[in-house]
């Protein structure tokens, strides 16, 4: 059996480009070493400079663009990891994952919005993309975003 390729040539196949990291809106730095273990900041959903959305999940915003949010927010994660220890293929594996979701009151699809992140992570690491999680619903996030994500790696 073959190897299977390693995160930069998954994400290249998928036609994935890892952006710049988004600098920080506050007093805080994108990543946090400790010993062979990468936490990152909580990252919103940017893409080229601006947010993809505003609002709550389940009102202005669907599950559907949730989920689109969650998965640019676990892209902007990697951007930071990279950044930190200089390529993807440095990571062991995805040790875990929090996803915040801005949501209305009635809302309880948090989960699927979460997919967003895990699914993508899944795409670029296979089975070390396999991760504990959690799925926060909340009443509000930095800018008005949807969703923010926050991820834990081993390298």
């Amino acid at each position: 059996m073959a190897p299977s390729p390693s995160p930069e040539a998954r994400l290249a196949e998928l036609g994935i480009t890892v952006p710049e990291v988004v600098p920080p809106v506050a007093a805080y730095q994108p990543t946090a070493r400790s010993g062979n273990l990468v936490f990152t900041a909580g990252q919103l959903p940017a893409r080229d400079g601006e947010m993809i959305a505003v609002g709550k999940v389940g009102g202005e915003v669907t599950e559907e663009q949730g989920y689109e949010c969650a998965r640019q927010c676990a892209l902007n994660a990697l951007a930071a990891v990279k950044a930190e220890v200089g390529s993807l293929d440095e990571v062991k594996r995805v040790v875990k994952v929090v996803v915040f979701v801005a949501s209305t009151p009635d809302f309880t699809g948090q989960p699927k919005v979460a997919n967003g992140a895990s699914e993508l992570l899944g795409e670029v690491f296979g089975d070390a993309g396999k991760h504990a999680r959690s799925a926060v619903g909340v009443p509000v996030l930095p800018l008005d975003v949807p969703v923010e994500v926050e991820i834990v790696v081993e390298v």
